[in-house]
């Protein structure tokens, strides 16, 4: 396969992605790789940057600031059910993340062959997804301890607005935006880094662990050489990689807002009148009632499942193919597989 610019990566992967989703269209086909689609790069992502409760060091605002009731007065066993729930809510997120993990993988391998089965490369490549697994797991921890080292300073802060609000009953709104406003250019770094993280991570180490069966830091080697040595190029991947898919996400919202908005409303409306309708029943009635309140509202969220997917399935395809076809021209053993007559007719070049 030929090196792509960045650029120039973009037409062939919106024709990889028609002729992946499109040829031949089945709609139970496009339906599944598109739902897919959206859920390994839309709920798939190795992580987000959480919203950073630090807090500054600062002193107490002086004069008058506005100030609300502080509403939370827990009693013990109530902070024991929510750390339960809390770590609950953990242990099922991560058991998810394997598994959208080892899909990641499965989607990979059919974008790469130009395959529709997700069965082969959720078994192909089990052990290589494990381990990416684990490695975004230690990418994660490690956001956790620079998140925590970044609150240290402001701990102090923010504790002392606590026991301030506890004593008096009052929450100080502008003692907390005194504490809040010097994160946010912390927050926008962390973002980035997150974004870049991301980018590392699962454009261009994935294709390395997938098809080299490389470890962490062979698969960082690999990649880190192919950047320094175009550093340009990859740049303006990260950027177009952020960008393209943003201004589609913008573009299709605006088309689609107007028949959304219309299709909303007369569901909104049908559920609004039978709620009416059936709103002073009893018995049957009522109970005849209820269900085609339930009935019109499972049609409501099917239309909305089927939107996203004919929707996000094609962009989310899209800037899959685009991370493949930009890299697969800097990473031999990808491009030989997206590429195979190339590869052949580049032999039969060299044999003449």
């Amino acid at each position: 396969m030929q090196l792509i610019s960045a650029v120039d990566s973009v037409a062939p992967a919106i024709e990889r992605t028609k002729e992946f989703l499109f040829r031949p269209f089945k709609w139970g086909t496009y339906l599944k790789l598109g739902l897919v689609a959206i859920i390994t790069e839309g709920l798939g992502s190795n992580f987000h940057s959480s919203s950073t409760n630090v807090d500054h060091g600062g002193g107490h605002g002086g004069g008058h600031v506005p100030s609300i009731s502080w509403p939370f007065h827990l009693a013990p066993e109530w902070i024991a059910a929510i750390v339960s729930v809390a770590l609950l809510a953990i242990l099922l997120s991560v058991f998810l993340f394997y598994l959208i993990t080892r899909l990641r993988f499965a989607f990979f391998h059919c974008l790469v062959h130009n395959t529709k089965e997700i069965k082969p490369g959720w078994r192909l490549y089990r052990g290589q997804a494990t381990r990416f697994f684990w490695l975004n797991i230690v990418v994660g921890i490690c956001f956790m301890v620079v998140l925590v080292l970044v609150a240290l300073p402001f701990a102090a802060g923010f504790w002392r607005l606590f026991q301030e609000n506890q004593q008096g009953g009052q929450f100080n709104i502008g003692l907390l935006l005194a504490l809040v406003l010097p994160l946010i250019p912390i927050f926008i770094l962390l973002v980035l880094a997150g974004i870049l993280s991301d980018l590392i991570l699962r454009d261009w180490m994935l294709p390395h662990i997938a098809l080299d069966n490389a470890t962490a830091g062979e698969a960082w080697r690999q990649v880190r050489a192919r950047m320094g040595a175009e550093r340009r190029q990859f740049l303006v991947y990260g950027l177009l990689r952020v960008i393209l898919p943003t201004i589609a996400a913008i573009g299709v919202f605006i088309v689609l807002a107007l028949p959304g908005l219309m299709l909303a409303g007369s569901l909104a409306a049908i559920e609004w009148g039978v709620h009416s309708m059936f709103s002073g029943a009893t018995g049957s009635s009522w109970l005849v009632g209820i269900l085609l309140e339930v009935f019109f509202g499972v049609v409501a969220f099917g239309f909305a499942l089927l939107a996203s997917i004919c929707v996000g399935g094609p962009l989310s395809t899209g800037t899959r193919e685009y991370a493949l076809i930009f890299y697969g021209g800097r990473y031999k053993a990808l491009g030989d597989i997206l590429y195979p007559t190339q590869t052949s007719a580049g032999s039969m070049n060299r044999a003449v």
